[in-house]
């Protein structure tokens, strides 16, 4: 009948994201099911032994192998991410007789055809049919966010501009935030022109947090002490550039994201997975290294979470 048309295609009517509880790797599949525009319920679980200490490579997983236990009706769409969700993954996909459309965000290191979906970032190495390469991780961050968060912070329109995020992560496995290198950080951002928008981590250390707030804190400057809600999408949304530590994969991906020229602070160590990563980014014209200056530059911001839920879709005949 003219002026009618039927969709015919499936609907998802429900979404379960499970994670062993990691705030980065939680965010990553939280930032695919917002581009996905569906609602998710979010399971954090555990593994029981012996999967605890074999997992991703044992197998056999039963309804016993996780805490608490996974139980249906089964999801028509899964998001899983972390080292812990492989297991839950492979067992939902099978248990649910195909019901389920298994998403693994990040490289699981086994083979990508036990999932329906794997998505990793650029600088892994798996590859396959089923594998969507990134070019770095999934994240929340969207411009309708970033306009929600400056409305929310609105105290910070006041700052002289330019406005400079500086998100400052820390010591890592792979990487150190020495004295030295704060002290040589906050030197070269007392040179800098504008109003500086710093926020920490716990990685940061108590000494190079001592030293950026004697240095900077009655500057003018904004340092945030942890109190009161996180300004975190407020300093993403006001700022006109952003200094990201290099240790940070996930902020540096979120950084990228926001579309303002970003910098990277240097620390000391590095591993070449992060440094592919760092090239990567660079390749992609969103960052380049912070030696104390400032330009002002553009480029297509990193939308990889859209880019997963629009294969979804795709896969998924949505």
């Amino acid at each position: 009948m003219q002026g009618l048309s039927f969709n015919m295609t499936k609907k998802i009517k429900s979404c379960w994201v499970v994670t062993e509880g990691i705030a980065g790797t939680e965010n990553q599949c939280l930032g695919v099911v917002e581009a996905m525009g569906v609602d998710a319920d979010v399971k954090r679980i555990a593994l029981n032994q012996p999967w605890k200490s074999l997992s991703p490579y044992l197998g056999f997983e039963q309804n016993w192998s996780f805490s608490p236990a996974i139980t249906g009706p089964w999801p028509d769409l899964l998001i899983s991410s972390g080292r812990k969700s492989i297991a839950a993954s492979r067992y939902i996909r099978k248990i649910s007789g195909g019901k389920t459309f298994a998403v693994q965000i990040q490289d699981p290191r086994v083979c990508p055809k036990q999932f329906d979906l794997v998505a990793v970032p650029r600088h892994d190495p798996t590859r396959g049919e089923n594998v969507l390469v990134t070019t770095a991780a999934p994240n929340r961050i969207t411009q309708e966010k970033l306009d929600v968060a400056k409305n929310q912070f609105a105290q910070f329109e006041k700052f002289e501009g330019p406005r400079i995020a500086v998100l400052i992560g820390g010591t890592s496995k792979a990487y150190k935030m020495t004295s030295d290198i704060t002290r040589k950080l906050v030197e070269q951002l007392r040179e800098v022109q504008g109003t500086l928008m710093i926020t920490a981590s716990r990685r940061t250390g108590a000494e190079n947090e001592k030293i950026l707030h004697d240095s900077l804190e009655n500057s003018g400057h904004y340092i945030w002490d942890g109190s009161g809600e996180n300004p975190y999408f407020g300093l993403l949304g006001w700022a006109d550039v952003i200094l990201v530590t290099a240790d940070s994969a996930s902020m540096l991906s979120e950084a990228c994201s926001a579309g303002k020229p970003v910098y990277m602070i240097p620390l000391d160590g590095g591993h070449p997975r992060i440094d592919k990563l760092h090239e990567n980014l660079r390749q992609s014209g969103c960052l380049r290294d912070f030696d104390g200056t400032l330009e002002e530059w553009t480029y297509e911001p990193l939308n990889d979470a859209g880019m997963i839920a629009e294969e979804i879709r795709k896969r998924m005949n949505l």
